[in-house]
């Protein structure tokens, strides 16, 4: 029988999530044993070789790529967990919503504190276009299962992918959440 399949994928954010997931230590030869690896920043593999049974998420939406990457990263995973604060509600990406995209543009290429004589902001149409404002995953795909935490621990990633690779729904105690 083939193993289950997990793929993984990173959008605005701080690959906080990531770095916690591989904080498994040892028992990430337990996870090779128990799936397939497909798309995933870990292995550096870029395309689907078809349905995954499980798929993480991390980071928030920012950009039309990352819009674009979500879609078709949900349209792949039977299952789609959003992982961490920038997943869940955007993170500390979101915080430019506070001030605004344009003011957060001008500040950064205009006149902020680092900007010498003024700048440009960039135009350059190779560069994704930045939303209006960062969003959570969920305002663009459903989402199976919440992760919550800035990163969530390494034993409550593992608690979860663990239930979801071998057919169970996660039952996570209150304890494994972290807020820091």
């Amino acid at each position: 029988m083939a193993k289950p399949k997990l793929a993984t994928c990173a959008l605005a954010g701080c690959f906080g999530c990531h770095m916690s997931f591989l904080d498994i230590d040892e028992r990430i030869v337990e996870l090779i044993d128990l799936v397939d690896l497909d798309v995933s920043p870990l292995d550096d593999k870029k395309t689907f070789d078809g349905m995954v049974d499980v798929g993480i998420v991390e980071g928030a939406c920012a950009d039309e790529r990352h819009v674009k990457v979500l879609r078709e990263f949900r349209a792949q995973c039977r299952i789609l967990v959003a992982v961490g604060a920038c997943a869940i509600n955007g993170g500390i990406p979101s915080l430019r919503n506070l001030a605004g995209l344009e003011a957060c543009l001008k500040t950064a290429y205009m006149d902020g504190p680092t900007v010498e004589g003024g700048g440009l902001i960039p135009n350059d149409p190779e560069l994704p276009l930045l939303l209006d404002k960062v969003y959570p995953v969920q305002e663009f795909v459903q989402i199976d299962h919440f992760l919550p935490g800035c990163p969530p621990s390494a034993e409550t990633i593992w608690a979860a992918l663990k239930a979801l690779l071998t057919g169970t729904q996660p039952q996570l105690p209150y304890s494994l959440f972290k807020y820091e």
